[in-house]
């Protein structure tokens, strides 16, 4: 079956898109994915990992239209067309968009074809999007309305034939909200493919870099709502205690003025490294150097029906995880084992849970051996997968 995933993005940096595609493809099917490009200059198609990459220019102008996808229909019109070319060049079959901004463009197009669609909701993002710079913004609030993305949302949910979510936490909140069968509903978390964590490479590098460190790592997006600032408020007590702390930030966002400015203030800076956007061929490195890995995230609906593709990572190299008490991370951790949860935004709770963990080594090789268990036998991608892949076996 000729499957045409829809992504309005660049491509490769979704490991979400990787994973459902690689998935889909080992049962059989042929992936094209519609992607964009912001430079003039690209190669318009190519094959990823068993991938039909189509790429598609995106001006700067249809990039800020985006974010007005469900107050103005500029940004649909503009996509609909491209996509409905993208449909018949490739003879595709069925539809699988990945989520809601380009929602609409794809349904417009797809009134000439009339092919079933899946809907793949990344995250809950009519919520987050509450937490977003641009829509907190005096034009964001006067022209994006999380309300309309989420009365979109609803509209596509019905009207796609299967939606696929993040977590059962996920499925169920759409169940409630929306009064949807769940029979309609996969669930396709955000795990790892084996790949990551059995054919990667160490850059010896950050190995000996941090040798003699007692690393706590974290892996991605560093805006406000990822609760770094806990992490690096708890750092002047620790210090006390662990004279070779470090924290380790793998990942960057326009919040990092501000976390750099609470670094200043505490005079802590030979205890933080700020490592920036680096490729994830260098994951498996960081990961192997840390003794931790921290997910520190804010309260809110979406944290709560969402895992984070780091969380993964860490598990699948043996790496235990400090987590906030959001529902989602609550309900992993119980689960399978595999670390600790602190009150979220409580620095002295977080700071009690690091030292708990560094003065127990035991408990630490007991959690490193159970990340490794459930990410092999519960939590890799051939495992997660299978619903989805069942689901287009059936079509």
């Amino acid at each position: 079956m000729k499957i045409g995933m829809i992504l309005d993005a660049p491509y490769p940096t979704d490991p979400r898109v990787t994973n459902e595609a690689k998935a889909l493809i080992s049962s059989g099917n042929e992936i094209f994915l519609f992607c964009l490009s912001y430079k003039k200059k690209f190669k318009k198609k190519e094959v990823i990992s068993g991938i039909n990459i189509v790429r598609i220019y995106c001006s700067w102008l249809a990039y800020k239209l985006s974010a007005l996808a469900y107050t103005f229909p500029f940004y649909k019109w503009i996509m609909s067309k491209k996509i409905k070319n993208f449909i018949n060049d490739n003879d595709i079959e069925v539809l699988h968009i990945h989520d809601i901004q380009i929602a609409s463009s794809v349904f417009l197009a797809n009134k000439s074809f009339n092919l079933n669609v899946t809907l793949d909701l990344h995250e809950n993002r009519p919520e987050i999007m509450k937490f977003y710079k641009h829509v907190d913004s005096f034009l964001g609030r006067l022209f994006i309305s999380p309300k309309r993305w989420k009365m979109a949302e609803e509209k596509y949910c019905n009207e796609s034939e299967n939606i696929v979510v993040v977590t059962e936490l996920a499925k169920n909140e759409l169940i409630q909200r929306v009064k949807l069968n769940k029979e309609k509903i996969v669930v396709f978390s955000n795990t790892v493919s084996k790949s990551f964590y059995i054919d990667y490479k160490l850059d010896n590098a950050i190995i000996k870099r941090y040798s003699d460190s007692f690393v706590l790592l974290y892996l991605g997006n560093t805006s406000k709502r990822r609760g770094l600032k806990t992490v690096l408020n708890s750092i002047p007590e620790l210090i006390k205690s662990i004279p070779n702390f470090k924290f380790v930030i793998v990942g960057c966002s326009s919040y990092d003025n501000e976390l750099k400015r609470i670094v200043e203030n505490y005079k802590i800076s030979k205890y933080v490294d700020f490592e920036g956007w680096k490729s994830e061929d260098l994951f498996p490195s960081y990961i192997k150097a840390a003794k931790l890995g921290v997910s520190p995230l804010h309260k809110n609906i979406h944290h709560d029906t969402t895992y984070a593709n780091k969380i993964f990572q860490y598990m699948s190299l043996g790496c235990p995880i400090l987590c906030s008490d959001v529902k989602a991370q609550v309900l992993l951790l119980d689960t399978y084992k595999v670390g600790l949860l602190f009150e979220s935004e409580n620095v002295s709770d977080f700071k009690n849970k690091i030292l708990k963990l560094f003065n127990d080594s035991n408990l630490v090789l007991q959690f490193s051996d159970n990340c490794i268990n459930s990410i092999n036998n519960h939590l890799n991608n051939d495992i997660i997968s299978k619903d989805l892949v069942n689901y287009y076996e059936k079509k």
